[in-house]
């Protein structure tokens, strides 16, 4: 036993270590991939641009150099796709042997250019200003607004969207789920005859063990229209959807544990407090409910992981939009849907890579600090009771 426990241990050890370790590089680059560089010419002032600046020059947000800072010079950007618009094909060599050459003559005469460019076209002799960029703070990640990981120059890594997606459904979920599947444990445990109760209960045990997929289906043919419906939507894809889906998966867990629990209070309790007078409903709320409380919390707090770590289902009846939703009804993204659909097409060991398993981080620390809340109070509960 104490070895198991060891290895288990130190496996999950392991594992944290791995998740923070490959999240948090990305604290230590810019948000400009590897292998470019960001150059100006060499009298231009500006000498470092943050992430978001560079976006909005290359979205024609900035499109003076006077609103940085600089000269009140006109920005002229400039790609390497755009070299043959300054030059014909001829002029830059039958292998673009002459390319770098060609670069440092339209940096010098360009005195408002701003160029993204690989670095392995720079020359020895570079004559522009290659632009320190700074790196990728924690605020900007966990405050930033917009999620945009593949935007060229400056990709966009905004995770304020992701987190309040991710707190919305499960939040949804939890509510919705926790009353529904305390209600029921409670009519299972102390109300349901037997027969009644050998039936119900191993088909709700049956429902945690249907695919999330196939739950992602059932969302769309019939929670998605239902709330498009009612609420007169555009579309039914929303949070709402979301965490009436994860409400369901959530309550065979919720409901088995917690009938679980009811059922372990002792006998001699509930005959004590009837044989006092009080009646079977005041029995169960005031005698057999505080008695289970740590059960109670127990169930909840693996209904809000179930809740928490669900992807694929989510995925499906969200919207899948990483924008900062501002109602419940507004289609949204989640931390785990991020990460997979994500995943796949991340290069390995680049900003994206980095950037996902920084939100793997988010979510396992948003995720133990909801089990330290619930544990804290199923304590505090024990104690009062």
């Amino acid at each position: 036993m104490g070895t198991s426990a060891l290895v288990t241990s130190v496996t999950i050890l392991l594992i944290i270590f791995f998740l923070f370790r490959e999240g948090f590089g990305i604290f230590s680059s810019p948000s400009v991939e590897k292998g470019y560089v960001i150059a100006v010419n060499k009298a231009n002032p500006v000498g470092t641009l943050h992430s978001e600046e560079i976006k909005k020059i290359f979205d024609h947000e900035i499109t003076d150099w006077s609103e940085l800072g600089g000269p009140k010079k006109p920005i002229t950007l400039f790609r390497i796709s755009d070299i043959t618009k300054y030059y014909k094909e001829q002029e830059l060599g039958a292998n673009l042997e002459l390319l770098p050459q060609k670069l440092n003559e339209l940096l010098a005469r360009n005195p408002g250019i701003i160029a993204f460019l690989p670095d392995s076209y720079l020359p020895d002799n570079f004559n522009g200003k290659i632009l320190k960029l700074e790196n990728i703070s924690v605020l900007d990640f966990l405050g930033g607004k917009e999620w945009f990981p593949t935007a060229q120059p400056s990709a966009q890594f905004g995770a304020w969207p992701l987190i309040l997606g991710t707190l919305y459904v499960s939040l949804v979920a939890i509510l919705l789920a926790l009353p529904l599947g305390l209600a029921t444990a409670i009519y299972l445990a102390e109300i349901a005859d037997r027969r009644t109760r050998d039936i119900l209960k191993p088909v709700i045990e049956l429902l945690a063990g249907i695919p999330s997929v196939v739950y992602g289906f059932f969302g769309l043919v019939v929670i998605v229209p239902l709330l498009k419906d009612t609420f007169d939507l555009d579309s039914g894809q929303s949070g709402l959807a979301g965490g009436i889906l994860l409400a369901i998966m959530a309550l065979p867990t919720i409901i088995t544990v917690s009938e679980d629990a009811l059922r372990n209070t002792p006998n001699s309790m509930r005959e004590a407090s009837l044989a006092m007078g009080a009646s079977k409903w005041q029995t169960i709320y005031k005698i057999v409910v505080p008695y289970s409380s740590s059960g109670i919390s127990a169930a909840a707090i693996l209904g809000i992981g179930r809740a928490m770590g669900e992807t694929m289902a989510v995925l499906m009846v969200t919207g899948n939009a990483a924008v900062i939703p501002y109602s419940i009804l507004e289609p949204l993204r989640t931390i785990p849907a991020t990460i997979a659909a994500e995943l796949g097409e991340a290069p390995t060991g680049g900003l994206h890579y980095q950037a996902l398993f920084t939100l793997g981080c988010i979510l396992f620390i948003i995720t133990v600090a909801t089990n330290l809340t619930a544990s804290y109070i199923s304590r505090k509960q024990l104690k009062a009771s």
